[in-house]
């Protein structure tokens, strides 16, 4: 009896330090309230195990960037704040005629949205780049498989997920053919999304001869402190000259089989040229730098440029790359998709299979479409992920209201993520608009300025939005008691989604 009640409160001691500290993590440091008290409730209700789950699902912050490649001490805890560093101003010339493109003496909404990405991001505007867009897996994979096969000095390659069905083996042929051929080649995949197929990609990859690495991937002992945050990146870099990055990850998931109308995935992917690249592999190294601890990067940033097309084919396309995670680039993407939509004087046309955004965004769209706006925003009908569609659904009423247009992309499910504002603007890349893809996930989006593309992107635009179904407000009212108790509960697990 003595030795039970002795450990009832050996128990309960160990309980009550590990709430306090999980918990007081909990409030100093997390940016959502909702999400703070959630995991206040679930540490202190769950003995032992809600800390845990805290420590392994909870602390979404990691050290990258700003410490590991500087060499600079931690000044806070290991899991500090999860918020942005280096924000600043200080280097940006007041007068934009000095420092950017002349495309935006005139254009004064264009000279402010680069303005406020440097001042987010930190890396300069690049001219002179080339832009094509894939709108079918089986041509982006051929492009790149192209180029992977012509490789002469290196090939950089990131994917969230790498399937070892057709498609992952081809890729998987062609890197290990050009490892043989001494072409540096290195792969770097997600701890986590590797495991979506069996096999494993790096295991047949490594088995080549193929360096690879894992971005965190899972481990059990000690138990994954950033399980939760992963590396949503697609990338690929080919001699140093031709990049590729968009939604696609690799795999058959991706193809349209002939004869099934809604098989396959609806995505959209990238290949640039020009001098955009410099800054894409760089994205790349610091990830592998963060992985493996090798800084030995190649020196030599101007290879020959055997790849590029005739130059009187080129379009004077203006990029730059921004970075997202839950590490020194927190919340970036998310305030300069804000500031981008608060600038948008004729359109914004936002095409994302999550939609989940902060009340911060919101409002911003809710602004844009009171000001004449036009507002659209294209959402898969099918989605792969159920609870976060019933929590988007509780959610569209505070746009549908104001004047935003929401239409539901038919079959197959629609993986695309593009926005464009006005008729000079446009985002690209890997990241979604929910909380997983601004908060928990690492991402990379292309800014890009030029309006031959931006008119190419919303030509597409119009034709996917041709074929859907415009959703109303009387439609989201509609829904049945037992629906909206349903979306509802889903919403408020939106943090977490």
């Amino acid at each position: 009896m003595e030795f039970t009640l002795n450990s009832t409160y050996l128990l309960l001691l160990v309980h009550s330090v590990l709430a306090i500290i999980s918990s007081g993590h909990a409030l100093l440091y997390k940016r959502d309230p909702r999400s703070a008290l959630g995991w206040i409730a679930v540490c202190i209700a769950y003995p032992i195990i809600g800390s845990l789950l805290y420590y392994i699902f909870g602390i979404n912050r990691v050290h990258t960037r700003a410490h590991l490649l500087k060499g600079e001490p931690h000044k806070r805890l290991k899991t500090g704040y999860e918020r942005s560093d280096n924000l600043s101003t200080d280097n940006i010339s007041p007068n934009h005629q000095d420092v950017y493109p002349s495309i935006f003496i005139d254009r004064p909404i264009l000279a402010a949205l680069a303005r406020s990405s440097e001042a987010v991001t930190h890396r300069p505007l690049v001219e002179n780049n080339t832009l094509q867009a894939f709108y079918e897996a089986k041509n982006a994979y051929s492009s790149m498989l192209d180029c992977i096969a012509q490789a002469q000095h290196s090939v950089c390659m990131t994917s969230y997920i790498f399937e070892t069905n057709h498609s992952g083996r081809a890729f998987i042929d062609a890197l290990s053919a050009a490892q043989k051929r001494g072409v540096d080649v290195r792969v770097l995949l997600d701890g986590v999304g590797e495991l979506y197929s069996f096999p494993q990609a790096g295991y047949l990859l490594k088995k080549q001869g193929v360096r690879i690495a894992r971005f965190l991937p899972p481990k059990f002992i000690p138990p994954s402190i950033h399980i939760n945050l992963r590396n949503h990146r697609k990338l690929l870099v080919v001699d140093e000259c031709i990049g590729f990055t968009g939604g696609m990850n690799i795999g058959d998931r991706h193809l349209h089989i002939e004869g099934k109308h809604h098989s396959g995935i609806s995505d959209l992917h990238f290949r640039l040229e020009g001098p955009i690249i410099s800054q894409l592999l760089a994205v790349f190294n610091e990830d592998w730098y963060f992985v493996t601890g090798d800084d030995n990067q190649r020196a030599d940033n101007a290879l020959a440029d055997h790849h590029n097309v005739d130059s009187s084919e080129k379009r004077n396309a203006i990029c730059r790359v921004v970075t997202d995670g839950p590490n020194e680039d927190i919340g970036k993407l998310l305030m300069i998709i804000t500031g981008a939509v608060s600038l948008a004087r004729q359109r914004v046309l936002i095409m994302t299979p999550y939609f989940l955004p902060s009340a911060t965004l919101i409002s911003a769209l809710q602004s844009a479409a009171l000001r004449g706006v036009e507002v659209t925003i294209i959402l898969p009908e099918n989605s792969n992920q159920p609870l976060a569609h019933w929590a988007t659904r509780n959610m569209l009423w505070e746009l549908l209201q104001f004047g935003v247009h929401i239409y539901y992309q038919p079959p197959p499910f629609a993986h695309s993520k593009l926005m464009l504002i006005d008729e000079d603007y446009a985002h690209i890349g890997s990241a979604n608009l929910d909380p997983r893809s601004l908060r928990l996930n690492f991402e990379l989006v292309v800014e890009v300025f030029d309006q031959g593309f931006i008119l190419e992107m919303a030509k597409h635009f119009e034709k996917i939005k041709g074929v859907s179904r415009e959703e109303t407000l009387d439609g989201v009212d509609s829904r049945s008691l037992l629906v909206r108790i349903r979306d509802a509960v889903a919403w408020l697990f939106s943090p977490y989604l």
